[in-house]
């Protein structure tokens, strides 16, 4: 969280691009395209792209788009796989952000997804946050199911809503102390449903997702 204000800082003018197929950009090294072999009544077929699902796929993909914008990351953009984001602090850098990170995608055959290219905007969402010029906000799309979240009522349902609210930690005040009690059911021999005080922190906590509006 500090790391992403510390990117974003003093800039008020940003821009979102997603690329698409992005693993099937990737060729598979030559010689080992059998490894991809799967058979049909009609045959057998190899991949000669990388395909999702593959182990390493997010992690050669990743290190492809670092090495395409290795000298730009984190002077004005940020990117996670797929999702490129750029940051300027005047227009006439916007412009020459814009241009130079474009070139880069295009020479290197990578692809935008045109429905999703947001330029000259003064806010983008970012890995759940929404980014502006006042800071991080959490993202209205990701609180939203949190907000309408039925108590747990097992293990495996307890960690899906954690996870959710984990992710914006930073915005409710005292969180650890304030999910004392319900953490303690993240142990395998919990007992659910959950009890009165772990119940409270619940609803608490719920609460506490309201104020999704306010900048960190």
């Amino acid at each position: 969280m500090n790391q992403l204000l510390t990117f974003f800082d003093g800039s008020s003018i940003f821009a979102k691009l997603d690329l698409c197929g992005s693993y099937n950009l990737l060729r598979i090294k030559e010689g080992d395209e059998h490894l991809t072999c799967f058979r049909m009544k009609n045959g057998s077929y190899e991949y000669l792209v990388m395909l999702f699902g593959l182990t390493n796929a997010p992690a050669s993909f990743q290190n492809l788009v670092d090495d395409i914008l290795y000298d730009l990351l984190h002077f004005y953009a940020v990117v996670y796989l797929d999702e490129t984001r750029f940051f300027s602090k005047s227009e006439e850098a916007h412009f020459t952000h814009a241009s130079t990170i474009l070139s880069r995608v295009r020479a290197s055959q990578l692809f935008a997804k045109a429905s999703k290219f947001l330029f000259r905007v003064c806010s983008v969402e970012y890995l759940g946050y929404v980014v502006s010029s006042e800071g991080l906000k959490m993202d209205q799309a990701k609180v939203l199911p949190i907000l309408n979240w039925p108590p747990p009522r097992n293990l495996k349902a307890f960690q899906s809503f954690l996870g959710f609210a984990n992710l914006y930690f930073c915005f409710i005040k005292n969180y650890s102390k304030e999910t004392s009690s319900l953490t303690s059911f993240l142990k395998k021999d919990s007992h659910f449903p959950l009890n009165e005080e772990a119940l409270r922190q619940f609803h608490q906590l719920e609460r506490g997702f309201h104020h999704f509006s306010s900048p960190f």
